[in-house]
């Protein structure tokens, strides 16, 4: 029968594979109700802590006050506002580059700059391990497509040398289910051996890496030479919503012209502008929310190492634990809620087949407390279970 769709939901449930949706029922933060349950939570992308943060808010309901709700339109049409515009202003200064521009979010990012870059007779080279919005938007340029070895500056100088066309290199800057940070210094030298341009998402870097929450860019010292096209979320670190593209003004105009989410999106609501640029003034101010990250990030390695689990090599608030099967990253996480922990379970195809893992990330909004218990629960969790089966 066509689209048996009750055969596809039942073969995914008996791999320990089939997703269901955590009900939040408060705000965001390290302290949440989920399905009538209060549990502190180590599964939040909001490594500052300011999704729930007072100026955030306060910004946002006077942006609301201001412009009202909705964009609107797109922002060709009547949809841009100057809301919108400063933030674009301010996220140029913060990036050190010519200008940005805002996306609605983090996945129309990647489609359109990578689809308005190249197409048909070109290539795009993309790390193994990269995002799934990052290789959609591969597949949907048309160019050739090719993946190197995950972080592998020599794998990638082998296919720059049989690339075609303009060449792009894209690649995550920190890794969102491993948390390691790309090789950026080594793969931007093969790169400019070859006049290819390098793409970079730093989703999950900036607020968190860099002297001022600039980033990966920021923290191994590159610039628009290096990285022409840089792309940042807004969701996760700046505690809002939405995206933007960095670069020069000849790169942003080609955007404007060009990126088809852009052009046929509403705008985001004008008061999340508002809210964005009240977050992106704590990043820069708070310096202590980064320090405090990394001392949680090392009190969390080293008890876990203590406990004998497998750890993978990141310096960045994404700490995840490698379990092998999926049913045993369910049966641990599930482990973990009794104890009023909520850590949340990753399995394939989110993974490569034999690495499902519990995704731990901290936040500035954790105390070393918290990461204390989650430490010992975690040890309460592993002598329940029984001995890992093949994954």
């Amino acid at each position: 029968m066509p689209f048996d769709l009750p055969s596809r939901l039942a073969e995914r449930r008996a791999a320990h594979l089939y997703r269901q949706r955590p009900l939040l029922e408060s705000p965001q933060g390290v302290r949440v109700t989920v399905d009538g349950q209060p549990l502190l939570a180590f599964c939040s992308n909001d490594y500052l802590g300011l999704a729930n943060h007072p100026q955030v808010i306060e910004a946002f309901a006077q942006g609301a006050r201001q412009w009202g709700v909705g964009g609107g339109a797109s922002h060709l049409v009547v949809g841009h506002s100057q809301a919108h515009h400063q933030l674009e202003e301010a996220l140029a200064e913060f990036t050190g580059r010519p200008r940005a521009l805002l996306m609605s979010s983090g996945y129309m990012a990647n489609i359109g700059a990578v689809t308005a870059l190249v197409g048909k007779g070109d290539t795009v080279l993309q790390d193994r391990l990269n995002h799934a919005s990052l290789l959609d938007a591969g597949l949907l340029s048309g160019a050739r497509f090719s993946r190197y070895l995950h972080n592998d500056p020599a794998s990638l100088a082998s296919r720059l040398a049989k690339a075609t066309g303009n060449t792009l290199v894209v690649t995550d800057g920190v890794f969102s289910m491993d948390g390691d940070l790309a090789d950026l210094p080594a793969l931007c030298a093969a790169a400019r051996e070859q006049d290819a341009w390098v793409m970079v998402d730093d989703a999950h870097g900036f607020g968190c890496l860099g002297k001022n929450g600039g980033g990966i860019v920021e923290h191994f010292g590159l610039g628009v030479e290096e990285v022409p096209v840089l792309i940042g979320t807004l969701g996760k670190g700046f505690g809002t919503a939405g995206a933007f593209i960095a670069g020069s003004e000849a790169l942003i105009e080609t955007l404007i012209q060009f990126a088809r989410p852009y052009i046929y999106t509403t705008s985001q609501p004008p008061a999340v502008a508002c809210a964005t640029l009240a977050s992106l003034r704590l990043i820069r101010e708070e310096h202590w929310r980064r320090d405090h990250l990394q001392k949680l990030i090392a009190l969390f390695r080293a008890g876990v190492q203590e406990l004998g689990l497998e750890l993978m090599d990141s310096p960045s608030p994404i700490q995840p634990i490698v379990v092998g099967s999926s049913a045993r990253a369910l049966a641990l996480s599930a482990a973990l809620r009794e104890q009023g922990i909520l850590v949340t379970a990753i399995r394939p195809p989110t993974v490569p087949q034999g690495t499902a893992r519990l995704r731990v990330t901290l936040s500035a909004e954790h105390s070393e407390d918290d990461v204390a218990q989650l430490v010992t629960a975690l040890s309460r969790a592993i002598a329940r279970l029984p001995e890992p089966a093949d994954a």
